[in-house]
């Protein structure tokens, strides 16, 4: 997997819209089951790319630094030779003089290549800076963006729980409406007030009866009242 297509991937990644993603979904918490598994399939393979990027970046400064490390070395050597050969020559040994002024080139002729395989090097590490630096960046927000989709998902999943328990409640109320004129409970009440009804209606005619009685026995004894005043009434007259 090259460099590119890790950054690639990591920044689309990144700059996901997940409301955007949620709003054109069927089932918003499937899809975000599956974008968090995506989501750390994904971290978990920019992870071990970017730290192959990171550890091939550390061998390049370690072996920039070798190199200027070395060319401060060789040119501490062709200063020492160089030093040599002037006070050999000072003492009229020009031969061994000579001698350790070969050495002295020789020993800049290191320090230069080391100087030289330093300079390349340091636009790659510069680069590749860059991109370490990108990747870092990009994982983190790689990460934030999974906290986001499984904070999300959890929000869903308790609201979708929250509206099932809702709807179940309403719909056992609406089952036992008693303003529902379809309703069991309706349909028994009805039937208990005709019964109450009926109760009443016995009540009142056993009561009128009772009174027609009363009634009765009321005229029987005016009758017997008059009768009585009219036999009196033709006993005073005969005496």
């Amino acid at each position: 997997m090259s460099k590119q297509t890790i950054l690639g991937r990591v920044t689309q990644l990144a700059k996901a819209n997940i409301n955007s993603l949620l709003d054109q979904a069927e089932d918003p918490q499937k899809m975000l089951d599956q974008l968090i598994r995506d989501y750390t399939n994904n971290i978990s393979e920019a992870e071990q790319a970017v730290a192959t990027t990171i550890g091939n970046l550390r061998m390049m400064e370690a072996d920039h630094a070798e190199d200027v490390a070395a060319a401060a070395e060789w040119g501490g050597k062709a200063l020492a030779a160089s030093r040599k050969a002037d006070e050999l020559r000072a003492s009229g040994a020009a031969a061994d003089a000579d001698r350790f002024d070969n050495l002295a080139k020789v020993a800049l002729g290191r320090q230069l290549r080391s100087e030289k395989e330093a300079t390349a090097a340091e636009p790659t590490i510069t680069a590749q800076t860059a991109v370490v630096d990108k990747l870092k960046s990009g994982l983190d927000s790689m990460k934030d963006k999974l906290t986001e989709l499984t904070s999300k998902r959890d929000e869903l999943v308790a609201r979708a729980r929250t509206a099932q328990a809702q709807n179940t409640m309403m719909d056992a109320v609406k089952d036992i409406d008693v303003m529902d004129p379809t309703s069991d409970l309706n349909r028994f009440e009805d039937k208990v007030r005709r019964e109450e009804a009926m109760a009443l209606g016995k009540q009142e005619l056993a009561a009128s009866s009772l009174d027609a009685q009363f009634e009765s026995l009321e005229d029987l004894g005016k009758t017997s009242e008059i009768e009585a005043r009219l036999a009196a009434m033709k006993a005073g007259r005969a005496a």
